[in-house]
């Protein structure tokens, strides 16, 4: 016992130490251990695979049927895998060395020179603020889609936009309740997240293979191409290898959110070590559990045609419907329900933790800059995180073309945050020094695969994929980015290159605080 504490006080005081190295105080409890930390990131990224095959129950998983079909999304599954756990590679070391919670946008001002650290972390953090807020809104938007389908089983409920928008409203509140209450109640929530996820949806996708009444050949699953982005296509007016670099993006909208680790490294046990390998567990942990149970529903579609245009206008719950009736699907409904609210509830969390420390720095509001004593918990960022992510959904009630692009934006706003301090980190080696998760001879080769993923998803995402591209169908991503990068480059020429210097060493502000009021009381003496 004496040993075991001897050690938690000697990780919480090396903890401390790193904190202090960067130039941060210990502000917020650190109680979350290393299965705490990757739970954290699981929950994020395994459920936001449920973005693509169950959270709505998915309008994800209906691009996938359409876009490129079985073959593109199975394959594509693998593909996205494999070069996502490069820029999860990329992240650890770099988090692994800097455990903060600003996550990319501190990591860009410490690797960057110094002449140019305030700008790149400025445009980091913004690119990362608004594409955690879009990614909230994506998980817990879908949630409410998802209430509003599983009612329409076996009732006469009619779902509405307006309708839909007062569930997501509620759903927020819920998880601005809980995160408020600080990391104690987290934690066991976590836990049960990890259970839901590993041995609930594990189970759910057993129960859909073992319950079909037939299966389709690994033919139809691994090499299936379908075509359903217009009349014709795109791959007619462009090419089959056109609509399956897109279709192959569906896993991408699921592999996000593993900066989860880095945004809690302030709250972990052990940071240096923990964090990093919180994100490359939960990244690799995911693709295996997501390609399972997206296998799993694939092989068990029982008429395609029927699948693609059901009338739920939801593909797996019309799976479901077929495997289990009505009633089963019911019930598992409620199943991937629970999940993907634990899902938006630690995205909040992540959130929340971010926009804390940018606060702290200087790029938003200090109001946002407080801890609860009671509570342990930012929760004036909480509910900034909230209020956010339901103004980014209003433009649903009248185009759902406009929410579309916010979920898009989501992906391409935080792999481009996570991939400048990766870039940086490339270019400018010298001033990368690395911590106790170090890649060696294989560290700047990572960099460069993860960078040029990056690159290429950004591009790929911003493309049509329906044909023929009007004002109700244009991919309105590409102006979404332009939004972002406009308002942050526009934000900083005007003003914040004025006042904006980066992270701000605390330790120091603190000292210098405590030496300005020494001076004043020396002063006073005197007189």
């Amino acid at each position: 016992m004496a040993d075991h504490l001897e050690r938690h006080f000697s990780h919480q005081q090396q903890d401390e130490s790193t904190l202090a190295e960067i130039g941060y105080k210990q502000e917020l409890k650190r109680d979350w251990s290393l299965l705490h930390n990757f739970g954290i990131s699981f929950s994020i990224i395994y459920v936001a695979a449920y973005q693509s095959v169950v959270t709505g129950i998915t309008t994800l998983f209906s691009y996938g049927l359409n876009t490129g079909g079985p073959g593109v999304m199975s394959v594509g599954w693998i593909v996205v895998s494999f070069f996502t756990m490069f820029v999860g590679l990329g992240m650890a070391e770099i988090v692994s060395a800097i455990p903060t919670s600003g996550g990319p946008y501190f990591w860009a001002a410490r690797l960057a020179p110094v002449k140019h650290a305030a700008f790149a972390s400025w445009i980091t953090g913004w690119f990362n603020l608004l594409g955690q807020v879009a990614v909230t809104t994506g998980i817990s938007f879908g949630l409410a889609g998802l209430i509003s389908t599983t009612a329409t089983i076996n009732t006469t409920y009619v779902p509405t936009a307006g309708k839909t928008i007062g569930i997501y409203a509620a759903i927020l509140i819920s998880h601005g309740m809980v995160n408020s209450f600080g990391v104690h109640i987290l934690r066991y929530l976590n836990d049960a997240s990890i259970i839901l996820h590993s041995l609930g949806v594990g189970s759910l996708a057993i129960a859909v293979l073992a319950k079909a009444p037939t299966h389709q050949n690994a033919s139809f699953v691994f090499s299936t191409f379908y075509d359903g982005t217009g009349d014709p296509g795109w791959s007619v007016r462009a090419s089959p290898a056109y609509v399956a670099a897109c279709g192959v993006l569906m896993a991408q909208y699921t592999l996000t959110g593993f900066d989860a680790s880095a945004h809690l490294s302030e709250e972990t046990r052990n940071a240096s070590w923990s964090a990093p390998m919180g994100v490359i567990t939960s990244v690799g942990v995911s693709a295996v559990f997501g390609f399972f149970l997206l296998l799993a529903l694939l092989f068990s579609i029982q008429d395609f045609t029927n699948t693609v245009g059901t009338p739920y206008g939801q593909p797996v719950t019309q799976i479901l419907v077929d495997v289990f009736g009505n009633n089963g699907a019911i019930v598992l409904m409620t199943l991937i329900m629970l999940c993907v609210w634990h899902c938006g509830l630690f995205s909040m969390t992540s959130n929340s933790r971010m926009m804390f420390a940018f606060s702290r720095d200087g790029a938003l509001p200090r109001f946002f800059h407080k801890v609860d004593n009671r509570f342990s918990s930012p929760i004036r960022t909480v509910w900034l995180a909230a209020t956010l992510s339901f103004l980014l959904a209003l433009p649903s009630l009248g185009s759902s073309v406009a929410f579309a692009a916010a979920t898009s934006i989501a992906t391409i706003g935080l792999y481009i945050s996570y991939g400048i301090p990766i870039l940086i980190g490339l270019i400018y080696p010298s001033g990368f020094k690395k911590g106790p998760f170090n890649l060696k001879m294989f560290s700047r080769p990572v960099a460069l695969v993860a960078v040029l993923w990056i690159g290429f998803i950004t591009i790929i995402f911003c493309l049509p994929t329906t044909n023929p591209v009007t004002s109700q169908t244009l991919n309105y991503t590409v102006v979404a980015v332009g939004i972002i990068a406009i308002g942050a480059l526009g934000s900083w020429l005007l003003s914040a290159r004025k006042w904006f210097t980066g992270p701000i060493r605390q330790i120091e502000a603190m000292h210098g605080d405590n030496l300005v009021r020494e001076v004043e009381f020396l002063g006073q003496e005197k007189i």
